[in-house]
């Protein structure tokens, strides 16, 4: 199952969540069941963030939804939001590769 997640930043912020995702990437990767992690910017409006989370299934989602590691990274992202963000966990019908 995939995770997409869209988060707004304010302008003076945006700099501050690429440092912040780069120094726990490694970490999200690192959780049971988490098998890929991206970071997409918005080309029209660099304020729009998406992270694609790649899960084994839903359990190892909210386990890590309930973990210390997203706990922490939210607070801290959250707080430089300019609007709330959306989240969707989707299934892949069809992949090109």
């Amino acid at each position: 199952m995939i995770r997409i997640v869209k988060m707004t930043f304010k302008p003076e912020h945006c700099n501050d969540f690429i440092d912040h995702f780069n120094k726990i990437d490694s970490k999200i990767t690192a959780m049971p069941g988490c098998e890929r992690l991206k970071l997409h910017r918005d080309l029209d409006n660099p304020a729009v963030f998406f992270t694609y989370s790649f899960w084994k299934d839903d359990k190892a989602l909210q386990d890590y939804r309930t973990s210390l590691l997203f706990i922490e990274t939210w607070k801290t992202v959250k707080a430089w939001f300019s609007e709330p963000a959306a989240a969707w966990s989707v299934d892949t019908l069809f992949d090109s590769k």
